[in-house]
């Protein structure tokens, strides 16, 4: 498998030079509050541009990999899974979250394979952004798999998790948004990054 990636995995605090500090807020003291198996959440006391002081709440999240799978009829390979934060099935791209010490294009290869049962021959990091900046730290890499082959032992999904895979089209996934049943940003972005291909 050919895989092509444009970050700096050297660099844990600025993978892509691209790190802000405009109208930074320093940390005077940070209190865990809850330590999960996927987050944690803390509690930071900030000292802010003027000179004041708030609080902000943070969950910590190990950060996740995303896979907008093509197949050779130029459909998009999705899944559709039971969301309960949300409390119903939405239809998403393959993803999962990054392991310990694990590289984004491996968790990508690895949830491809368990997800849909496809590997693939050729995987390009696409771009990567924040899902939730106002209160999450969770960074999300979007990979891009083409050359798909079916997969005879497939890796195992985890335990907890069902899914049902369909291959739609661009023209599909915009009715699946407007219909919310995309209702994901990573998923939204795939359909409309497809879009602007051609």
């Amino acid at each position: 498998m050919y895989i092509c990636k444009c970050y700096n995995e050297n660099n844990e605090n600025d993978k892509w030079g691209l790190i802000m500090k405009k109208f930074e807020e320093k940390t005077i003291h940070s209190q865990p509050i809850f330590k999960g198996k996927v987050i944690s959440l803390k509690v930071d006391d900030v000292t802010l541009p003027n000179g004041e002081t708030s609080k902000r709440e943070i969950v910590n999240h190990p950060g996740a990999v995303a896979i907008i799978a093509i197949t050779g009829e130029g459909k998009l390979v999705v899944v559709e899974q039971y969301r309960k934060a949300l409390e119903r099935s939405i239809i998403e791209i393959p993803a999962g979250k990054l392991e310990p010490g694990e590289l984004p294009e491996i968790t990508a290869a690895r949830e491809l394979e368990e997800e849909t049962g496809y590997g693939c021959n050729e995987l390009t990091y696409l771009q990567s952004f924040a899902t939730s900046p106002g209160f999450a730290d969770e960074i999300i890499h979007l990979f891009i798999a083409r050359g798909l082959y079916k997969i005879e032992n497939r890796a195992a999904m985890d335990e907890d998790e069902f899914v049902e895979l369909m291959e739609i089209t661009v023209e599909e996934g915009e009715r699946m948004i407007a219909q919310q049943k995309i209702f994901d940003a990573k998923t939204a972005f795939a359909i409309l990054w497809m879009k602007m291909q051609g």
